[in-house]
């Protein structure tokens, strides 16, 4: 068995212990051959291709980022090099000609899309899903969540010190495009006071109510922000368009809408921090590391079994995997009854909304 291993989309934490755990099981297990396709897609694209082995995936499951590099632009189905010209089938062409028997993909929604389109024309593949975001539909936990989750409670930790030192409001904006997993999981761990999310919209008036409320009672207000939160009524904020974006439209900058519109309203002084890309960076967490490593077992065991174009998820803390049409194009959002949330109400966090 000769296997093709790829990284897509975004870098995430967890992503080496995939690759790790895939090829020392496909090895150890199957006497497979790997090959590591460097750059995600692009690499079927340019036709870059190495062979893994054991001791070169030694000593790398607590390294952040990915030893085969990502592209999040690289779409055979759309390749920007080449005026958005469909060269999947090249793509294809070149899997064949190098004899891989079967791939294994690793990344989010985007990735997992073109994966599908991929074993449409004959090519076989199994997927691992990574995000930060946590908004692959069918699985319950994405590596590289925990960390992201990890690395914005910090966050909140730090800026409540120095919000209360200062009796100021302090925004927090996470990640986490059109879910709010990031903001809702860390403003809780946070001990944040107002929680907003993409799945509730918020209401000015009753932010502006629950930091004059604070200001009265502890003097200030922590407030973690999903990108993609929206005031009732209101759109999504995007940061200016980049020239080299693979995206029209890019979220950010939320937080500091927030910050004038609360301004005018408050005594206390409103500070916005964008968090961005330190989500993304860095060690996996304990956790991550070893549900990256389950998933890498799995998706070896899913190829020697030919278990075909299925993503492999965490069920009811069970391995399991769903076909890759189920994930393709859709994205996991917060219920908006999520238990969390009840908790979070409970507690007396706000979402933005009336009580």
């Amino acid at each position: 068995m000769r296997v093709g291993i790829l990284t897509g989309g975004g870098d995430c934490p967890g992503l080496n212990a995939v690759i790790r755990a895939t090829t020392k099981s496909l090895i150890h297990q199957y006497c497979a051959e790997v090959i590591g396709i460097e750059d995600g897609f692009l690499g079927l694209i340019e036709r870059r291709i190495r062979p893994l082995d054991v001791q070169s995936v030694s000593e790398t499951i607590a390294l952040g980022g990915t030893i085969l590099g990502t592209h999040n632009r690289a779409n055979p189905f759309q390749y920007f090099a080449a005026n958005g010209a469909d060269i999947s089938d090249e793509v294809v062409a070149y899997v064949r000609s190098i004899g891989l028997d079967a791939m294994v993909v690793i990344g989010g929604d985007g990735t997992m899309s073109i994966a599908h389109r991929i074993t449409q024309k004959g090519i076989f593949i199994v997927g691992c899903p990574k995000t930060i975001d946590n908004d692959l539909m069918h699985t319950d936990r994405t590596f590289g969540f925990d960390t992201a989750v990890s690395t914005v409670t910090e966050a909140l930790d730090r800026l409540q010190t120095t919000a209360k030192s200062h009796g100021r409001v302090m925004i927090l904006e996470t990640m986490g495009r059109y879910a709010g997993w990031i903001a809702l999981e860390a403003g809780v761990a946070g001990g944040a006071d107002v929680i907003l999310i993409p799945e509730r919209p918020y209401q000015l008036e009753e932010v502006i109510r629950v930091c004059q409320k604070r200001a009265a009672q502890q003097k200030f207000t922590l407030i973690a922000m999903a990108e993609g939160a929206t005031m009732r009524g209101g759109a999504m904020t995007f940061s200016p368009i980049q020239a080299d974006s693979h995206d029209p439209l890019r979220l950010g900058g939320v937080a500091h809408v927030l910050r004038e519109q609360l301004q005018p309203h408050l005594a206390s002084e409103v500070r916005a921090t964008v968090l961005g890309h330190v989500q993304r960076g860095g060690t996996p967490t304990a956790f991550d590391r070893i549900l990256a490593t389950q998933f890498g077992h799995a998706a070896a065991e899913m190829l020697a079994e030919g278990q075909f174009n299925r993503l492999v998820t965490l069920n009811s803390n069970r391995i399991d995997s769903v076909p890759l049409a189920e994930v393709a194009e859709r994205v996991k959002t917060v219920p908006t009854d999520h238990p969390l949330l009840k908790a979070a109400w409970a507690m007396g966090v706000s979402t933005g909304e009336p009580v």
